[in-house]
């Protein structure tokens, strides 16, 4: 493999054109067995003070031939790493949906522990500390493949009665799979997030009611509280202007209080 390959394979984080003179880096974590394009559109409509990173795990798209980590805290450690570096003394955030929740939070209790600058803002959407038994997500990662689809349907990720070729099917499933494991891992510890968290969610989410994210109030120093928006578990595709209006907008609350 050339230099070009091995440097393109261990790029976790993509960016749109960073800009070194923006106020905040934000770093964006998609959901199980998303990829980072899903949110490329939010580097164009996120304010001009915000550079823009968003994570790209293995297993998926231009990183197909690495090996998706299925245990959350090897993902952490390895996410820690690369993270570290991207980090230049400005103040950052970081903003996860499901999964990417889940991963955000972990990874601001490791820099903590390690010694790195907390996050400004922990956003975190979909997810909760304690949601659902890691034997239910390990369940899922171990349907069929026409089972796992139908409860990717009922969140609302397809379009009902749609079907993917058998190529696309075999491209994502490997890393869907994965992610569900990954999350099943998850040891609950009630470690804190040592910075504030802003929680978002769907009202008519089939797996996260909205009074599940008051969880958040024990698992971090400043809890912001819960916004709402109409919608299920991908409300935010449809709310996306709302949502980074809302994370702006704490953003520059936070920045007055300092």
């Amino acid at each position: 493999m050339s230099a070009a390959g091995r440097t393109r394979r261990a790029r976790w984080f993509t960016t749109a054109g960073a800009d070194p003179h923006a106020d905040h880096q934000v770093f964006l974590f998609p959901h199980a067995g998303g990829t980072a394009p899903a949110y490329q559109t939010w580097a164009a409509t996120l304010p001009s003070t915000m550079d823009v990173r968003t994570l790209q795990l293995p297993g998926r798209q231009e990183r197909s031939g690495e090996k998706p980590f299925t245990d959350v805290d090897p993902l952490v450690d390895a996410l820690l790493e690369v993270f570290e570096a991207e980090l230049d003394g400005r103040p950052y955030l970081l903003f996860g949906h499901s999964f990417g929740a889940l991963l955000a939070y972990r990874l601001s209790v490791a820099a903590a522990w390690n010694g790195l600058p907390a996050p400004a803002l922990l956003g975190v959407s979909a997810w909760a500390p304690a949601l659902e038994p890691a034997a239910e997500l390990a369940r899922v990662a171990t349907m069929s493949d026409d089972e796992l689809l139908e409860k990717v349907g009922q969140l609302g990720l397809m379009p009902e009665g749609a079907t993917l070729d058998p190529a696309t099917l075999a491209s994502i499933m490997p890393a869907l799979r994965a992610d569900f494991l990954a999350a099943g891992s998850l040891r609950e510890d009630g470690e804190p997030a040592p910075c504030p968290v802003a929680a978002y969610c769907g009202t008519t989410d089939p797996i996260v009611a909205p009074g599940d994210m008051a969880a958040w109030a024990d698992h971090c120093t400043d809890f912001l509280g819960a916004t709402q928006f109409p919608g299920g578990h991908f409300y935010l595709f449809e709310h996306t202007a709302a949502l980074q209006h809302s994370l702006d907008r704490r953003l520059r609350r936070l920045s007055a209080r300092i």
